[in-house]
């Protein structure tokens, strides 16, 4: 019934696999006929500590009993504490709150063109991003993204973006040096892009030209954030401090927030009436994001890096696995000519592990509470389908 009523009154924007998920507890999801899955893909990274933490669910429903809303022209304690959080754990200096990924890389964006035309010119509008990246779907994050697929049936986008192939410096400082640029705008991780991490010279240098040409370095760390690298944000890996970080997803653990993390050049550059959102920075929001932040400790990212750890060496013993890509607990899986994913991943469904795809890579992208014995259940069911892969 519920698929019947989804299919004739919802907009057909998702091929929806044939399951209807009505619970969870921790790494497991249960569908309406009582079929117990393995939740390896949360929601798409969203889901971080599984479903239905103790901790998080006390903290949200204190909140939801207390204040579930109010205008940002007032205060409220939960969004004042996380954006000091955010900053305290990143360096970084302010904080705008939205509602989703595609919202933080809009205000990402708009904070780089005010600061560059501020600083430089109306004209030095340009940000380069790169070829196989994903910024969101709204017309502006679509045109930093770059695929074409994603762009078809929606022109005109909006202008000012060009693509620089991914770790390639010459061609990136080639595109600084033939536009009036902004911003180099990257994800580290690119993950609808087939879970590709970027080279770490690649993104040294991209931050080296940054501060020579003085453009702002953006990080899209939307889905690689918030813990699932094994470090706080992704680019923590690298070495490197961007200028702005967006993030969404895993924030708040499975309710919608976005953030948008500014640095010291432009921490000041959104004034009052720039940039706005109605329901940003929700308190019941924040108090599930700062649930999830309280818990993120040193202890918990260990964990999450044995089990990425544990994990990777299981997969690339599996048959067929050609290639095991990504960082942390955000993985890829290529496999041997014929094998397609997709395939792969509804074989899994039927088996009581829930997966994902990116392009032609089979997509893990589990809670970062996985214990040993959920990888070892996880692997095991995986084996099983790719044994009678042919």
């Amino acid at each position: 019934d519920t698929q019947k009523l989804d299919q004739a009154y919802i907009a057909n924007t998702y091929a929806r696999f044939p399951v209807t998920i009505v619970k969870g507890k921790g790494s497991l999801v249960w569908d309406d006929t009582g079929k117990e899955y393995i939740d390896l893909s949360t929601g798409i990274a969203v889901d971080i500590f599984g479903v239905a933490d103790e901790e998080w669910v006390a903290a949200v429903t204190k909140q939801l009993g207390t204040l579930q809303h109010i205008s940002n022209l007032y205060y409220t304690e939960p969004c004042a504490k996380l954006a000091q959080m955010l900053c305290e754990k990143t360096g970084m200096k302010k904080v705008f709150f939205g509602n989703s990924g595609a919202e933080a890389n809009e205000c990402a964006i708009k904070a780089a063109r005010k600061w560059s035309e501020e600083k430089k010119g109306k004209e030095y509008a340009t940000i380069i991003t790169l070829k196989n990246s994903f910024h969101g779907r709204t017309i502006t994050t679509l045109a930093a993204t770059g695929q074409d697929v994603f762009h078809h049936d929606f022109t005109p986008l909006t202008e000012g973006f060009v693509y620089a192939e991914p770790n390639d410096l010459a061609d990136l400082e080639q595109l600084i040096k033939t536009n009036k640029c902004a911003a180099v705008m990257m994800e580290v991780v690119q993950g609808e892009g087939g879970v590709m991490p970027l080279d770490e010279a690649y993104v040294k240098g991209a931050a080296k030209l940054c501060e020579e040409y003085d453009l702002l370095l953006i990080c899209d760390e939307v889905q690689v954030g918030n813990g699932r690298s094994g470090k706080l944000y992704g680019y923590m890996h690298y070495g490197i401090q961007p200028d702005i970080v967006s993030t969404a997803k895993g924030l708040a653990g499975g309710l919608p927030l976005g953030a948008t993390l500014l640095g010291e050049k432009v921490q000041d550059v959104l004034s009052a009436g720039t940039h706005g959102s109605t329901f940003g920075g929700n308190p019941v929001c924040c108090a599930g994001a700062l649930a999830v932040l309280d818990e993120m400790d040193d202890d918990f990212l260990a964990n999450v890096n044995e089990r990425a750890a544990q994990l990777r060496a299981g997969l690339a013993k599996l048959p067929h696995v050609r290639e095991v890509s990504g960082l942390g607990l955000m993985v890829g899986i290529a496999f041997d000519d014929g094998i397609k994913a997709a395939d792969v991943r509804a074989a899994c469904e039927k088996a009581g592990l829930l997966v994902l795809t990116a392009k032609t890579r089979l997509r893990l992208l589990p809670p970062l509470i996985l214990t040993a014995d959920d990888v070892d259940d996880a692997l095991a069911i995986l084996r099983s389908v790719l044994e009678k892969c042919v």
